[in-house]
């Protein structure tokens, strides 16, 4: 389960008469963001200081034009560490939308082009201490019928109904606003192995956060032979706790090519900040048997 932190969506219109949608399918992608034919840099913006803007990257690898709404959507974080949409915050979530400015709201992006977002804060002088969040929701807009073709064709007799399926493809990254200092404090618990499947052994852990804001960085998990010897078991890029989740279960996939012998030794857990300097968040171990 290396994938776990950001939010790709794909919803199917089904056309009858009217137009019905499935559910959000949610995936992850690292370093950049992409779905479909559209990549986006940075992954994830904070405004935490003085600055008051951001530029988003959005490049279209895809052979057609590409057109894409921009808009604000509010998500709730489980303990699993999927995502599902809501409406009002949870107790402790506040939303950013709110003091956030995004233009322009419709792009179109040519074949191996790129463009900007822009992205900017407003009248956060009277905001609370706290951290606020929102997403960016890139939503495809899909490409007009060639002259002649119609989106239903009217069924020959009522035994037969035809169905359409129409793929819109979206992306979303998380904005946050955050105000005053941060007391985030996170403790990495109840590490344990799964050997359910002996080609793929996996430690599973609680990543538990405490204080106003959320925790975001970078897992390494290390094997530490009883030598001394230590080798590389795992590596997870942005992995994010947001508010006001406490607790979010982790589990990851080990390194199955390297002869490590995982029923010896130790594994060793770090989450290290991702930008800059890397400052150690948590780190725990667990002695392998």
């Amino acid at each position: 389960m290396k994938r776990l932190t950001l939010r790709v969506q794909q919803r199917y219109e089904i056309v009858f008469a009217t137009a019905f949608s499935l559910s959000f399918l949610l995936l992850h992608t690292v370093i950049v963001h992409a779905q479909g034919n559209l990549m986006i840099y940075p992954k994830r913006v904070v405004f935490d200081g003085s600055k008051r803007t951001q530029d988003l990257g959005l490049a279209n690898t895809g052979a057609d034009t590409a057109t894409y709404q921009v808009s604000f959507v509010q998500i709730r974080m489980k303990e699993d560490g999927s995502f599902e949409n809501i409406e009002q915050p949870d107790s402790g979530q506040s939303f950013a939308s709110a003091n956030l400015r995004i233009f322009p709201r419709t792009v179109s992006i040519a074949p191996k082009e790129s463009q900007a977002v822009k992205l900017q804060v407003i009248n956060t002088g009277s905001l609370p201490p706290g951290e606020y969040r929102s997403h960016v929701y890139f939503r495809s807009v899909p490409a007009p019928l060639p002259a002649g073709e119609t989106p239903l064709m009217r069924p020959k007799d009522t035994s037969n109904v035809e169905v359409k399926l129409v793929p819109v493809f979206g992306v979303t990254i998380p904005v946050i606003i955050r105000v005053g200092p941060d007391s985030t404090l996170v403790v990495i618990s109840d590490m344990d192995m799964d050997f359910k499947d002996p080609k793929q052994p996996q430690v599973m852990f609680a990543l538990n956060r405490s204080g106003n804001m959320s925790a975001y960085g970078d897992l390494t998990i290390d094997y530490i032979s009883p030598s001394g010897q230590r080798t590389r078991a795992a590596a997870v890029k942005g992995v994010a706790v947001y508010t006001p989740l406490s607790k979010r279960k982790v589990r990851i996939d080990l390194d199955n090519t390297a002869r490590l012998n995982y029923h010896q030794g130790r594994l060793e857990v770090n989450y290290e900040t991702a930008s800059g300097k890397p400052v150690t968040l948590a780190k725990q171990e667990i002695v392998l048997r």
